[in-house]
């Protein structure tokens, strides 16, 4: 008899067993551009037909990687699809005609970083170039996925958001950001010092990456003006430029004070 009494209490103590969720499923059915080497034209997305089966309601994204990083490429949000099965449309475009893809790793799940986890790795070479994109029309399915997409934005994009957050991918991108704004503003910063503060062949040489970060700001602005699709890497040209006026005034300041310079 306490035999049973004891089971009775350890079933009682014990948790009852939780109903596990079936991992949601995904696979590539097609892509347009079709094929394993693709070309991306000026102004060209490149689109997968997901089909996908989960038992809860879900979002999926299209990410293109290159050498296992995430690639110089923008790619789709996503809706809020049903329990059930479906197809989804997936979809990138890449930032400049030299950005490489390798691989495009599509993601399910609720947006998180443990909840959406890489449920497809899909094998495809797509390079760039800066021709004009071919007239043919997309298949019909880029054009009803695309359509489904729209409606779901235009009711008020409820479950929709932008690209799920990957621990990595948010610290890297944390990282350049503080980087592009640090180097951008010292890379003005510093040769508007030296000319403020330096006299005779010093401002001189100051005027130098002052001039050079001054033609690189007015150039893009002026570019963008005329085509916004010019300069999509300008943060990357603003880190280059403004590393080597940091570079540049910091030689200048050490051979200043070598050389034993009094001018204020």
């Amino acid at each position: 008899m306490w035999r049973q009494v004891a089971w009775a209490c350890v079933a009682m103590i014990l948790p009852a067993p939780r109903p596990a969720h079936a991992q949601t499923r995904v696979q590539v059915l097609e892509t347009w551009p079709a094929g394993d080497e693709v070309t991306l034209h000026r102004n060209q997305d490149f689109y997968l037909r997901l089909h996908y089966s989960s038992d809860r309601a879900v979002q999926i994204w299209a990410q293109p990687y290159y050498h296992g990083q995430p690639a110089r490429a923008g790619s789709n949000p996503s809706r809020l699809y049903p329990a059930g099965s479906g197809d989804a449309l997936g979809w990138f475009f890449l930032f400049d005609p030299s950005a490489r893809v390798d691989e495009v790793r599509v993601r399910a799940g609720d947006g998180s970083i443990r909840g959406t986890p890489v449920v497809v790795r899909y094998p495809v070479t797509v390079t760039g170039d800066d021709g004009s994109a071919d007239s043919a029309s997309p298949p019909a399915w880029v054009t009803q996925l695309g359509a489904a997409d729209a409606a779901a934005q235009r009711a008020g994009g409820a479950g929709r958001t932008r690209t799920p957050a990957v621990a990595g991918d948010l610290a890297l991108l944390g990282g350049f950001m503080l980087a592009m704004a640090t180097l951008g503003l010292a890379g003005l910063a510093a040769p508007a010092w030296g000319l403020w503060r330096w006299r005779g062949g010093w401002r001189i040489a100051a005027a130098v990456p002052a001039a050079v970060m001054a033609f690189v700001v007015l150039r893009i602005l002026a570019a963008t003006a005329i085509d916004p699709t010019s300069h999509n890497l300008w943060p990357f040209e603003i880190v280059m430029w403004g590393g080597l006026s940091c570079a540049w005034m910091l030689v200048l300041a050490v051979a200043r004070r070598l050389s034993g310079s009094t001018q204020a």
